[in-house]
């Protein structure tokens, strides 16, 4: 039987990121020891009292369906976590909770982008904010970085010189992924002057908002004046709390917005899981100490790094937030990716799906012996 897919779904290719990993899972099962870099998961547990927290909601029965929008306790510790960082515009009515911070930002472009609607992404861009708007049957625009070493306010003329009244979203993600770049608060007013004067919707995505290095703090987009109902920001739980395998996401927007995107949300994923909504606040909670643990330990392997990649003659730009890393290659970027997971047993993902062709990206959510063995095998194979 032949299937005629929709055309929607091959507009899109598979996930870099995923496809690497799975090259490197590959290798792996036939006893091949990979220094895999190309995920962006936290090498850390679960802390612990999060996990007791699902735990204790599971015994006491909160096992069932929830409210779709999400438990009342859950959009409670949210706004006040987003209180706390200054988007005072948000109220619980204001709040969606999704199964992962990837499900909010799909049903957010699912539920205001229509065929032909542009989106403008600044590179390099999260892998899947290109396929996300492609599946909405959006157009994009794009704004490239690298030449500042991914700084944006250096590229504000770029951005002003290709969003116009046509443009209907801008996407933010500082940190960012895959860069690591926290944009400063110049950059993000010279966005603000720009969405306001063509009249543009920004998603704010701050899922790595909280892991930044060096005393800075990200600034939420949607705290600037002018912003505030022209923002949606967009958080998790996967990368501050090191809950990817939970499953636990929100957006904050506009009352309307969460109305729409929730009858998406509801027809298709429910709700989020009931005990896993629980732990959620007490992540949110009486989490900050683990929080600072981890990001003194990821900064730690940044310094770590830089200093490798220097002594092998390879300067870095050096990231500010996040936990990953672009190093700039030689050649073609998809095919140096290759031969570092088929060589080397390094695996990295290339540049280009990113928008950023030349350059590989690096997570150092490794233990500091692994990230040094791969530098090492790096070099050994003539890659550096």
């Amino acid at each position: 039987m032949h299937m005629d897919f929709a055309e929607r779904v091959t507009r899109v290719e598979p996930s870099a990121t995923i496809a690497i990993s799975n090259l490197a899972a590959e290798l792996e099962a036939n006893g091949v020891d990979v220094v895999d870099l190309s995920v962006g998961e936290p090498d850390f547990d679960t802390p612990e009292n999060v996990k007791d927290a699902a735990k204790e909601a599971m015994d006491a029965g909160n096992t069932g369906y929830t409210p779709s929008d999400g438990i009342p306790e859950l959009k409670d510790a949210i706004v006040e976590k987003l209180h706390a960082d200054g988007l005072t515009q948000y109220e619980s009515e204001n709040v969606l909770v999704t199964p992962g911070g990837k499900q909010a930002l799909y049903e957010v472009f699912q539920s205001l982008i229509d065929d032909g609607d542009e989106v403008c992404l600044l590179d390099p861009a999260w892998v899947s904010y290109e396929a996300m708007v492609k599946l909405a049957g959006g157009s994009l625009t794009r704004v490239d970085t690298a030449a500042h070493d991914f700084d944006l306010e250096p590229a504000l003329d770029d951005l002003a010189a290709t969003v116009s009244d046509e443009t209907e979203i801008l996407v933010v993600n500082s940190p960012g992924n895959p860069h690591g770049s926290v944009y400063s608060d110049a950059a993000l007013e010279g966005v603000r002057d720009l969405a306001v004067e063509h009249d543009i919707t920004v998603i704010s995505d701050e899922i790595y908002k909280e892991i930044t290095y060096d005393g800075r703090e990200a600034t939420s987009l949607g705290t600037l004046e002018g912003m505030a109902d022209r923002t949606i920001t967009l958080n998790g739980f996967s990368k501050a709390y090191a809950m990817t395998g939970w499953r636990l996401g929100y957006f904050a927007g506009p009352e309307e917005l969460v109305g729409q995107a929730g009858k998406l949300h509801s027809h298709s994923v429910t709700c989020a899981v009931n005990f896993v909504q629980h732990a959620g606040v007490e992540a949110l909670r009486n989490t900050d100490e683990t929080i600072e643990e981890m990001c003194a330990a990821f900064e730690q392997r940044r310094d770590m790094l830089v200093d490798l990649f220097a002594e092998h003659g390879k300067d870095v730009p050096e990231p500010e937030g996040a936990f990953y890393m672009m190093l700039p290659v030689d050649g073609d970027d998809q095919d140096w990716a290759e031969k570092a997971v088929e060589q080397a047993h390094v695996a990295t993902v290339p540049g280009s799906p990113f928008g950023t062709p030349g350059y590989v990206r690096l997570s150092y959510a490794a233990s500091r012996e692994r990230l040094r063995e791969g530098v090492e095998r790096l070099a050994e194979a003539d890659l550096l």
